[in-house]
């Protein structure tokens, strides 16, 4: 195998570093939502015993029959438009899904992560949201967009991976790996999940630059769906940092053994501003 040219061949330097600027432009501003993780003031966990919280309305348990909210008197959530007042019950909730209802200006998110449910509330005044001026990252470089080779399993493979909250497991499905090679000549595989849009993939990784010029625990790379012959792009310049990486309220996956590359990936996110103190 050998290194990709940029997206389209006939791109310069320059159109090549201008799209990934739009890209990562936009993809800050969503990360800067009012209601997007930065907005996150709490990961209460569940039982089945009701208890409040300081940053959502209601009483919260789960058992058997799903997450139950017990809201007093003159209080009131909205959940699709309709008015929650009393007792609430949310039904279960699948892994990895999440429901959210309003209360005020804030969203509180109803959701199950681990296999366990969580109450998660995000608040538009929260300083993170005010204060967030972007993500650092390496300049953006034609010569970290690689062509690798999809390899699907004969059928999806679970894979358990730990999380950044400790003792947390998350599984997911691997339908395959994708082999490719670094611009230093070495050939490496990693393990792929699903991605977010049909036939699309997902690599968590970390590499050389991990916990030096990038965040620790993870990063992630979302690969477009393969072409007719199995092939990839692998756009490095294009690799995000995970929610965790800028808070402690998230349940992010970490990348399973075989997606700990040797190798220093200089491309894509830094870490962020926030876990470094600098402005």
């Amino acid at each position: 195998m050998t290194t990709a040219p940029p997206t389209d061949p006939a791109l310069d330097p320059a159109a090549f570093a201008r799209e990934w600027e739009e890209w990562h432009t936009a993809k800050d501003r969503a990360l800067g939502d009012p209601h997007g993780f930065l907005a996150v003031t709490g990961l209460h966990w569940l039982d089945t015993e009701p208890a409040r919280f300081p940053d959502a309305p209601g009483a919260w348990s789960t058992g058997p029959d799903g997450v139950v909210v017990e809201l007093d008197a003159g209080e009131e959530l909205l959940l699709d438009g309709v008015a929650l007042r009393g007792r609430h019950a949310f039904g279960p909730i699948a892994e990895r899904d999440s429901v959210y209802a309003a209360a005020g200006d804030a969203l509180v998110e109803v959701a199950r992560r681990g296999g366990r449910d969580i109450v998660r509330p995000r608040h538009p005044d929260h300083p993170p949201v005010r204060d967030f001026t972007g993500t650092p990252a390496y300049p953006a470089d034609p010569r970290w967009a690689l062509t690798g080779r999809y390899l699907p399993f004969d059928a999806p493979r679970p894979v358990t991976v730990g999380a950044a909250v400790e003792g947390l497991r998350h599984v997911y499905d691997a339908p395959g790996e994708i082999e490719f090679e670094l611009p230093d000549g070495s050939t490496h595989r990693l393990t792929a999940f699903n991605g977010h849009q049909p036939g699309s993939l997902q690599v968590l990784f970390t590499d050389a630059t991990s916990g030096v010029t990038t965040y620790a625990a993870n990063r992630s790379l979302h690969i477009p769906a393969p072409d007719a012959e199995d092939r990839v792009t692998l756009d490095f310049n294009r690799a995000t940092n995970l929610p965790c990486a800028y808070t402690d309220l998230a349940t992010c996956p970490l990348p399973p053994t075989e997606n700990r590359l040797p190798a220093a990936i200089e491309a894509g996110d830094l870490t962020p501003y926030e876990r470094t103190g600098r402005p």
